[in-house]
């Protein structure tokens, strides 16, 4: 993908909202990235930690063909991936935190939001913000677990570069399911190398069940059609939470 591809800004609220405002004259796979957001924004309503200059932070939009909404989960499933191929291609092995946050060990390296447009039974439009650490060094906020490339290889990074191969990594992917069989690629590729990339999947850890703060030891088995969390209590009895039903105890 070519750089003038990318819509550059020295300082935006957030790359989000500033692409929102401009997706209806846009193209599908439109990039806007800024140096410094005054308002970025995560998951739950957080707000999103970036010194000026030292990281990624950049939206994608997406408006693919005939997506259907029960589909929708491989935008998210897309833009993960393409995270860890690219830190694999950094010799460092991520894993994905259901739905969207990319970790390094315990730690948070990226976090995505995706905000999603529907008409009737399909996906028009999807917007991915991304916030990944590249060379910040020091975290200011009370968020417990950042880390950035940066603090784990030593090195300093270009930040146009970087971008460059990041959306290289994502843009692959996301070209399998709209120029291709979409269905054989989510069943064959996308929903197995998700899984196998799932955050503590497999091993028994300490949950809390939302709103009522009640602690779960579960392990997670993978997602279900509609993008659930999966997991198995001690007790052998399957679960599923949707976004917001189960908080990570780290």
């Amino acid at each position: 993908m070519a750089e003038s591809n990318i819509k550059w800004f020295d300082t935006v609220d957030s790359t989000n909202s500033t692409i929102a405002r401009d997706k209806e004259n846009l193209a599908d796979m439109s990039v806007y990235a800024a140096f410094n957001q005054s308002s970025g924004r995560g998951q739950r309503g957080n707000k999103w930690e970036s010194k000026a200059g030292e990281n990624l932070t950049f939206s994608i939009l997406f408006k693919p063909r005939d997506l259907n909404l029960r589909e929708q989960f491989c935008i998210s499933q897309t833009v993960s991936m393409g995270v860890v191929d690219y830190l694999s291609g950094k010799g460092v092995t991520a894993k994905v935190k259901w739905p969207n946050d990319i970790y390094v060990s315990d730690r948070k390296i990226c976090g995505i939001l995706i905000e999603n447009t529907a008409f009737r039974d399909k996906l028009s439009a999807s917007i991915a913000g991304i916030g990944f650490n590249l060379n910040q060094m020091k975290f200011e906020s009370d968020a417990p677990n950042p880390v950035s490339l940066s603090m784990i290889t030593g090195k300093s990074y270009d930040i146009r570069l970087e971008m460059e191969v990041l959306l290289q990594h994502i843009l692959s992917i996301y070209l399998s399911i709209t120029e291709g069989d979409r269905a054989g690629y989510l069943r064959t590729s996308l929903d197995g190398r998700f899984l196998e990339a799932m955050y503590r999947r497999g091993e028994w850890h300490w949950f809390e069940e939302m709103p009522q703060c009640r602690r779960i030891q579960a392990r997670i088995l993978g997602t279900d059609d509609s993008a659930r969390l999966v997991t198995e209590h001690r007790d052998g009895s399957i679960h599923s939470y949707a976004f917001k039903e189960i908080k990570y105890l780290l």
